[in-house]
């Protein structure tokens, strides 16, 4: 796949997932704008990508948990592109632990402001650039913790939360950007490993995720993939890692 010139956003994608699909992008072409909360590990990711070519990447930092952190990311994109072809809502914060009182109040408020109120302020400050593309696609690394009535993960009551209220985000967005031609791509994952053999009797692994991301944008802009679920033929077996 042939994404030459593409300008790609992605948050959290300094490590793991985010960092594959940084590095799927600029490997096919793409112009990427790669965030993570520590600006030094961005700083290395993008260097590392753009090492590799033949697309490049640039760093910046954005906590998704600080609205103006998001704020100065979005401007900062603005200040380097006229448009955004695709941002990748990647970055959220994990939190382990079967009971509520597991986790103390301020990881629990960074944890939801992160996978709520950070990705929609995010989405909503790139909305302009995204509107100005031709091609505009918004993808959401969600989890199955945020569809209805999963129970199988470890995380925490709030990062199921969280991932729910990224849920509800993607699905009022689908409804009604698509009049504009703007895809809302949302990918609920189960607890999956970063590496392993990629099998049927296997765990799911990153890389096949990222592959589902790229074959969601790659299609004629008639197709509107919405949601992408998938078997957890495994049980949990790892953290998610955006």
């Amino acid at each position: 796949m042939n994404l030459d010139g593409l300008r790609v956003a992605v948050t959290g994608a300094a490590r793991d997932t985010g960092l594959l699909l940084a590095g799927a992008f600029a490997e096919r072409g793409a112009q990427v704008y790669l965030s993570a909360r520590n600006l030094a590990a961005a700083e290395h990711a993008a260097a590392v990508i753009s090492r590799r070519g033949p697309g490049r990447a640039d760093a910046f930092r954005c906590d998704l948990a600080e609205a103006d952190s998001v704020r100065a990311f979005a401007a900062a994109v603005a200040d380097r592109t006229d448009h955004v072809d695709v941002l990748v809502n990647n970055g959220a914060a994990y939190l382990e632990g079967d009971d509520l009182t597991d986790a103390p109040d301020d990881r629990i408020e960074d944890v939801l402001a992160a996978g709520g109120t950070g990705t929609v302020l995010l989405t909503r400050h790139l909305l302009p650039l995204l509107r100005a593309s031709s091609r505009p696609d918004i993808v959401n690394m969600i989890s199955a913790c945020g569809e209805v009535g999963h129970r199988r993960s470890g995380a925490h009551p709030a990062f199921y939360a969280a991932k729910h209220a990224h849920a509800g985000l993607a699905e009022i967005l689908s409804h009604r950007l698509r009049p504009e031609g703007i895809r809302v791509i949302s990918l609920f994952p189960p607890d999956f490993v970063q590496d392993g053999p990629r099998q049927a009797d296997g765990d799911l692994t990153a890389r096949s995720v990222v592959d589902c991301v790229l074959f969601a944008i790659g299609q004629p802009r008639d197709c509107f993939i919405r949601e992408f679920h998938f078997e957890q033929v495994q049980p949990g077996v790892a953290k998610i890692a955006p």
